[in-house]
């Protein structure tokens, strides 16, 4: 594994940088992030943007997909990474089924995210949801679509799949993004789709595409934090680089400090009070 110092911290990003970035060809670099200790480290780092997902009812909660996260969960983490980093841009997911129980129901709902700290949402799918994504750009609340593997969607696809592997579904899928962009979406992203059909969408459209899973002709990636730093080794699908052997090296840490308490090393003399 390669060492690279650190990036100058960049300026936080707005809703028209994002298609500036596009535009020169810039890569957009976004984490998940769902507490204030990760927060103010990513806070200090050339990431551009966290997004607050509904990931963190497993990363954080132990459930065992994203569809138990509900809003009350979700914006307690984006209030949590708000105040753990001013300086980055926020999106905050849209949990399961918030946009399908009306539309004065979904927009109570974001207004609960973006008066958390979020500087915009992100929604899963457009179909049936054209209205409401409308609905909510037209208010002034930036939208992020997510299109190809929608986690919120894993009883309907029979589980984690990659998804658009046929010529029919590929062209679905770019319908799909064109209608996200038509609707005032400002960035997309696209998740466990097949390079081609993930490249083909990044030079259509105007607006950004963040990838995970989606190849390198993207103008973004992301990842999800825990993912990245290798807290779950057994959990490794293809797309994934883990760039920290996070599980050894904090299980480690573990058990330095249970041995220390042990053998009477912990707490010295220099660590306790007179």
């Amino acid at each position: 594994m390669s060492s690279h110092l650190p990036l100058a911290v960049p300026k936080k990003m707005t809703v028209p940088d994002f298609k500036r970035r596009k535009l020169s060809g810039e890569k957009i670099v976004m984490l998940t992030c769902y507490d204030s200790s990760f927060a103010r480290l990513l806070n200090e780092s050339s990431i551009d943007l966290l997004l607050v997902g509904d990931s963190c009812a497993m990363t954080m909660h132990g459930y065992d997909s994203t569809i138990q996260a509900n809003v009350e969960m979700i914006a307690a983490h984006v209030s949590a990474v708000a105040r753990g980093a001013p300086g980055k841009f926020i999106v905050g997911d849209v949990p399961f089924l918030t946009v399908r129980r009306g539309l004065e129901h979904a927009m109570e709902s974001m207004e609960r995210l973006v008066k958390a700290g979020a500087h915009a949402v992100k929604i899963e799918g457009i179909r049936g949801n054209e209205e409401i994504v409308g609905h909510v750009t037209a208010s002034g609340i930036p939208v992020m679509g997510h299109l190809g593997l929608t986690p919120q969607f894993v009883n309907a696809f029979g589980g984690m799949k990659v998804q658009a592997k046929t010529e029919d579904e590929k062209a679905n899928l770019l319908v799909e993004a064109r209608s996200f962009e038509a609707l005032g979406a400002f960035s997309i992203v696209l998740e466990c789709v097949p390079s081609d059909i993930a490249a083909e969408i990044t030079s259509t459209l105007k607006i950004p595409v963040i990838g995970i899973g989606a190849g390198e002709a993207v103008d973004g990636q992301v990842l999800v934090l825990q993912d990245l730093l290798g807290f779950n080794p057994s959990f490794k699908p293809k797309f994934l680089r883990h760039y920290l052997d996070g599980a050894a090296l904090i299980g480690n840490a573990f058990e330095r400090f249970a041995a220390d308490v042990r053998n009477g090393n912990y707490p010295s003399k220099e660590e306790s009070y007179g």
